[in-house]
């Protein structure tokens, strides 16, 4: 990385805040899963709650992209730590009814979505255009350290039940976010513009819409966040149908957060070398195949390959998502942009779980997870199309 380019003061405490967010929100949604079997939820029950993390931040993604724009990225980011607290305050109290996990889940969620839009837009406070890719990948790669954790964290505690005990996970989560909430105040609001001019004026939505290839990027970025949800959410419920510990359910949630780490490692070399287009199709492939080697066999041995395979792929893919929306975005709409990636994401992880929950239902966890791979697999062919045209 360029030294007049790389700005480490703000990257290294942003990173740390990033694992630790993403620690949070891992624990936090695996422990929501345990919670709901412990208190005997139906699997259409079970959707809605994984659907309601989505729920508000729908509807709030653009507007909070428009106010990032104006340089309050790390406003966002302090907004979201506070809820995050007030979220896995409910879960570790009050937590004893489907409407209640419903509710908080709500909460952690709109929190979720002010820390992602706020790290997003900070991501690219601590690079330049030469070290951008590199400063995304490290950015990346600590999230997927906190995602190894949080599940991590999840196996050591259940040790060898079938399900993990969520009192105490909740108050770990606690105190997780009340941490996140005090190193969220390291990060400092943007400095106003020199000379008092004003920013200039970010894109309207039509125009975003209309910037070519854009659409089918954040289409794409919508199916492989989402698919790393429903990965995360039903899980132990396939562990419960199969018989497998809790132990070993958090144990293959770390595997596929270290394969994701390993691939984000080496994620700007790889794109120098394969190209953007040729490596976010075939990113998408793998995670399709790790979700069908997950239907097909239920070996342990099998099941970690697949993970690891599906944390490879998924890993880069997102990645890669990320860059080419900052990539193909106008510079004066990029917190808009992001915020609209945010925005299909929420709305595939709101509609997909809850169609996935009916889906279960009827036919299954399996199920869930072999519609995902046909997704992954249509995504892969839509993106690899629009982004050949454009060149590597």
């Amino acid at each position: 990385m360029a030294a007049s380019d790389f700005r480490p003061r703000l990257l290294i405490p942003f990173l740390l805040h990033s694992a630790l967010f993403q620690l949070v929100t891992a624990l936090t949604r695996v422990t929501v899963s345990y919670r709901s079997i412990e208190l005997d939820l139906s699997v259409a029950w079970y959707g809605a709650i994984s659907s309601g993390y989505a729920l508000l931040p729908i509807f709030m993604a653009l507007p909070l992209g428009r106010w990032i724009d104006k340089g309050r990225d790390a406003h966002a980011i302090w907004a979201g730590a506070a809820l995050t607290v007030v979220a896995n305050l409910g879960l570790w109290i009050a937590a004893d009814a489907a409407w209640l996990l419903l509710l908080f889940t709500v909460i952690g969620g709109v929190g979720h979505l002010c820390l992602m839009a706020g790290h997003q837009m900070f991501a690219l406070r601590c690079s330049g255009p030469v070290s951008r890719e590199s400063v995304l990948g490290h950015y990346m790669v600590a999230l997927a350290i906190g995602q190894m954790l949080g599940p991590m964290i999840v196996g050591w505690t259940a040790g060898s039940a079938a399900v993990a005990p969520t009192q105490p996970l909740f108050l770990l989560a606690l105190g997780a976010a009340a941490l996140t909430f005090v190193c969220a105040f390291t990060m400092p609001a943007a400095p106003a513009p020199q000379g008092g001019k004003p920013a200039q004026a970010s894109a309207t939505l039509g125009e975003l819409v209309r910037v070519p290839g854009l659409v089918i990027v954040i289409l794409a970025s919508v199916m492989t966040v989402t698919a790393m949800d429903l990965f995360m959410i039903y899980l132990p419920l396939l562990g419960a149908e199969r018989g497998i510990g809790a132990a070993h359910v958090g144990f293959l949630l770390t595997t596929r957060a270290v394969a994701s780490i390993f691939a984000r490692l080496f994620y700007a070399r790889m794109v120098a070398v394969f190209g953007r287009a040729s490596l976010t199709v075939w990113s998408l492939i793998a995670g399709a195949i790790g979700f069908v080697a997950l239907v097909l066999s239920s070996s342990l041995p099998v099941m970690y390959a697949a993970v690891v395979l599906m944390g490879f792929g998924l890993g880069l893919a997102v990645t890669l998502c990320l860059s080419n929306v900052v990539e193909l975005a106008p510079v004066s709409a990029r917190g808009t942009a992001m915020t609209m990636r945010l925005t299909g994401n929420r709305i595939g992880q709101f509609a997909l779980p809850f169609l996935a929950g009916l889906l279960g239902a009827a036919a299954g966890v399996g199920a869930i997870l072999a519609a995902t791979a046909v997704l992954l697999a249509a995504s892969a062919l839509s993106v690899g199309r629009s982004l050949t045209r454009r060149g590597p």
